[in-house]
């Protein structure tokens, strides 16, 4: 029976509802469906590897803004809140160099 109990709770002491990170996100998910052209180049095509940040960092962003803990490290340090600015940086950044 403890086991299971132990099982159930977080990975990480840390978890719980985090404000800036689900704002992130939700602000993406507005402007990616208001303007999806953002992720476009100055040629208009698609910019495959802006989009791929702009949409890291709204799951990033979503999954840490709810206070989900992904077991493994790996999903862990992709989906934090850390990899949410981290992508979000770098796509404006992306986009300022168009």
């Amino acid at each position: 029976m403890m086991a299971r109990a132990e099982a159930q709770q977080p990975h990480s002491g840390n978890a719980g509802f985090r404000v800036l990170p689900l704002l992130t996100a939700v602000a993406l998910i507005a402007l990616l469906t208001v303007y999806p052209h953002i992720a476009t180049d100055n040629a208009g095509a698609a910019d495959h590897l802006t989009a791929m940040l702009l949409l890291w960092s709204m799951s990033a962003g979503l999954v840490c803004g709810v206070g989900f803990v992904p077991r493994h490290v790996l999903p862990r340090l992709i989906l934090s809140g850390s990899a949410c600015f981290i992508a979000l940086a770098l796509a404006v950044l992306r986009i300022a160099i168009h």
